[in-house]
């Protein structure tokens, strides 16, 4: 099945989007507490459109965060793999749930997330950090319904 090009495109733009987002440099109070907001967009794709915002979505995301964070090569990517493929793998059965129940898949998906960075930081001998490194998975969590009613209603939109 040939995916819209439409819908790669929208997808690729709001990835795009999220990674600025997320890169523009914020004083250090609130950038301890800024919502992993490249991740939340793969977590929407992977439950909206597994054949789009999928797997390799990301496993390119991972990299550009990478890539920008000047990590380990390879370490966001196999964190922001590991989420997208049990968004993928869930999806039929997130999507169609309520905010709050959804709101619980994401807080589980950024938990490891960043359990993942964190495993990996310890094994490489990089600073863990403490934890407030944790924060991100909680504003992430209360973001959560905000993000995915952005992105359905531009969705919605698109479509008309």
């Amino acid at each position: 099945m040939k995916l819209p090009r439409q819908g790669r495109m929208r997808a690729a733009f709001v990835m795009l989007i999220a990674f600025v987002l997320q890169s523009i440099p914020l004083p250090t109070a609130l950038d301890v507490v800024r919502p992993p907001l490249l991740v939340l967009a793969v977590v929407y794709w992977s439950l909206r459109a597994p054949g789009i915002g999928g797997i390799g979505s990301g496993f390119l995301a991972g990299l550009a965060l990478d890539v920008y964070r000047g990590a380990l090569f390879g370490q966001y990517a196999l964190a922001t793999t590991l989420v997208a493929y049990v968004g993928v793998r869930q999806h039929l059965l997130i999507r169609n749930q309520t905010p709050f129940q959804q709101g619980l898949f994401v807080f589980a998906s950024l938990v490891a997330w960043e359990f993942v960075v964190w495993l990996i930081d310890g094994w490489t001998g990089q600073p863990t950090g403490n934890w407030s490194r944790w924060l991100p998975v909680l504003s992430g969590t209360v973001a959560w319904p905000l993000v995915a009613w952005l992105l359905e209603r531009g969705d919605t939109h698109a479509q008309r």
